[in-house]
């Protein structure tokens, strides 16, 4: 198996990875609320990063509101911290994708030098991430406003996988470099005149 098979393996799943971590910016589904009434509809309530749903109006509005914070700017500054922490991620792993397509079109030397980069961009990129998805949580199990009945959704499943994903990715490209035997590069071709 070659370096440059393991690295457009490794891409592969990347990509995934990134698909994730999109996914959980965009969808506003980190934590939410179900409730059946007895003569009424079905309440869903879902946070997300950015913007709060409703099915009472069937709408999204910004989250958190300037009201949400009254009184409790320690809610928001933690929420709002989430959602920079996100972005940075994304912008980590637009680097991240510049590094594997500069690998992948380099030569030799760019692929068996080019590990450090690439496993230190994964594992920036996993650490941000695990830190988003902690506070989440943190505030999930601290929050009064999160009583019974809340439950982690799919963003912040989605953010775990992601990060997951990516910090097993710089195990198995570490493994690589410090395993695989170098490429073969230029042979020398014999001079079959000196040897007669």
């Amino acid at each position: 198996m070659t370096r440059r098979s393991v690295y457009a393996g490794a891409l592969v799943a990347f990509l995934a990875s990134c698909a994730m971590t999109l996914a959980s910016i965009i969808e506003p589904r980190w934590i939410s609320w179900d409730s059946k009434t007895p003569n009424g509809p079905h309440i869903h309530y879902t946070l997300g990063l950015h913007r709060r749903c409703s099915s009472l109006t069937n709408t999204c509005d910004y989250f958190p509101h300037r009201q949400d914070c009254h009184g409790d700017r320690y809610f928001c500054s933690m929420w709002r911290s989430v959602g920079f922490l996100m972005s940075f991620a994304v912008v980590i792993e637009g680097m991240t994708l510049i590094a594997f397509i500069v690998m992948l079109v380099g030569g030799k030397q760019k692929r068996e030098q080019g590990w450090k980069v690439i496993s230190g961009l994964l594992v920036l990129v996993g650490l941000i991430q695990c830190a988003g998805m902690a506070l989440i949580a943190f505030l999930y199990d601290n929050d009064d406003r999160f009583f019974p009945g809340w439950k982690l959704d799919i963003s912040w499943i989605l953010c775990t996988i992601s990060w997951s994903v990516q910090t097993v990715l710089a195990g198995g490209i570490i493994a690589t470099a410090l395993l695989l035997p170098s490429e073969g590069g230029y042979e020398l071709i014999p001079d079959t005149e000196r040897e007669e």
